[in-house]
């Protein structure tokens, strides 16, 4: 019974605690709960229909848009910025599409747009309708934008919205194909830069076009477009225009311009982001095609004379820096092995198509590291490339810069290191110093102190004997039937 009865007293307990709590507790917490219902399906339902309606801050049509764009290592997300309207409060986002511009690789930027396009030659403007007015953008149109002294020789070109405010010049000459904007500056006259920067990148931004596309050249030369000539005549069936020096009355009407042709790689093309899936094989073959060259491959033809069937060896001969000191004893020793040796002296006069078949007709091909390796685009499907790579710790440059492409240029590579004694630095530095013991400590003081030790002042003198190793290996990879 006391039990019980002390039950009951803690249960009233509880009840009188709640009372003072709450005042009368069955019609006032039925009223609230109700109340804290009601409010909680409102927001809901509120939520619901926001949701539906109202995803966006400018509504569902002006949410902003993403475009994937594929760079040197992976994609690149571009985010256009909240659309523009006109004058007359049209929306222009539908209708906007391009331009874009984009990073294409740590080199370049690549900015294209469709619709009327009007080029300014004289002011280097493109005028662009319909266009944002908060797309307008800048860029030079050369592939090596993060290198300060080659872009310094670049003109930058921009790209601006027409609109009643400012209405596009009139058009005085009207096309019907593609406009590419491109600029010869930056290193112009190095072979390698040419390549590189200029004519590799150029055909993967134009080759997609078969021809129907105008060249609009930037910052020109006229003795560094005639040198190339054949090989812009392959890419484009219409004439250059040296558009900078243009009459300021001058407007050039497009249906689509392409500025800043796209970099993938060193004397490469990436044939899963070029527009149709073309490499670095179809860039070879437009050579052949553009300079008359013969030979695909190292292959040699069945009904020559013996004595054309045996394999040519191309020494590239320098005459400044990193020059071969025992270039006749090179040339004897090759002999004796069998092969039909040439000496070629690529410069910047130096005829391209000329000096390309050359090299066409090689089987192997030697030079020190420098920008006369970049030939090898001409040598024939299985011919070897042979570096010679001069002392200083510059294996990573002959990597970056030669070693890398050849496979894709579908080329044997070889490399032969240069030693202390086959090397003039011997003569110049005693034996203890940095230059021959720790050349990582010379590329420390920066790319001007590297190249000024080891690159402008070093001549080389390969051991003959262990040349002959590197040359006895390049032969196993031909197809030639040699005897010594």
């Amino acid at each position: 019974m006391r039990k019980e009865s002390g039950g009951k007293e803690k249960q009233g307990g509880r009840g009188m605690k709640a009372s003072r709590s709450f005042g009368r507790p069955e019609p006032w917490r039925i009223g609230n709960v109700f109340i804290i219902v009601s409010v909680i399906l409102s927001l809901g339902i509120l939520s619901l229909i926001k949701a539906h309606y109202c995803s966006y801050p400018y509504g569902k049509s002006q949410a902003p848009s993403k475009l994937m764009v594929p760079t040197e290592t992976n994609l690149m997300m571009v985010t256009d910025l909240p659309e523009d309207e006109d004058d007359e409060g049209n929306s222009t986002a539908a209708n906007m599409g391009k331009p874009i511009c984009y990073e294409t690789s740590k080199r370049s930027d690549t900015c294209e747009a469709e619709g009327d396009i009007r080029v300014h030659g004289s002011s280097r403007t493109v005028f662009v309708q319909p266009l944002s007015r908060r797309q307008e953008r800048k860029a030079k149109p050369y592939a090596r934008k993060n290198d300060a002294v080659a872009i310094a020789n670049v003109k930058e070109w921009s790209l601006k919205a027409s609109n009643s405010h400012q209405l596009p010049p009139e058009c005085t000459i009207n096309h019907t194909v593609p406009a590419m904007i491109l600029s010869v500056g930056g290193y112009a006259g190095n072979l390698f830069h040419d390549f590189t920067d200029v004519l590799v990148p150029l055909f993967i931004s134009s080759h997609q076009f078969h021809g129907e596309v105008q060249f609009l050249i930037s910052d020109f030369k006229s003795w560094w477009v005639n040198k190339y000539g054949l090989v812009f005549k392959q890419l484009s069936k219409y004439e250059i225009v040296d558009v900078d020096s243009e009459q300021e009355s001058t407007v050039r009407c497009f249906p689509r311009v392409v500025m800043g042709p796209s970099f993938h790689k060193v004397l490469g093309v990436d044939a899963s982001r070029s527009p149709t899936g073309y490499s670095v094989v179809d860039f070879k073959a437009m050579l052949r095609e553009a300079l008359g060259l013969e030979r695909a491959t190292a292959t040699p033809p069945e009904d020559e004379w013996d004595i054309r069937r045996r394999p040519r060896l191309l020494i590239l001969s320098r005459q400044n820096t990193r020059r071969f000191l025992n270039e006749r004893g090179m040339v004897d020793m090759a002999m004796s092995l069998g092969f039909d040796v040439r000496i070629g002296q690529p410069d910047v006069s130096t005829d391209v198509a000329k000096f390309a078949r050359l090299v066409n007709s090689a089987d192997v091909m030697i030079g020190v590291h420098g920008a006369g390796l970049t030939n090898m685009v001409f040598l024939p499907a299985g011919a070897v490339i042979i570096q010679v790579v001069p002392m200083g710790g510059l294996e990573w440059l002959a990597k970056e810069t030669f070693r890398d492409p050849a496979e894709e240029l579908e080329l044997k590579y070889f490399e032969y290191k240069i030693q202390a004694d086959e090397s003039t630095l011997g003569e110049q530095y005693p034996k203890d110093h940095p230059v021959l013991t720790n050349p990582y400590k010379i590329h420390k003081q920066g790319w001007n102190t590297l190249k000024s030790v080891y690159l402008d002042n070093q001549n080389v003198r390969p051991h003959l004997g262990r040349l002959r190793n590197t040359l006895m290996e390049a032969l196993k990879h031909l197809p030639h039937n040699v005897t010594s």
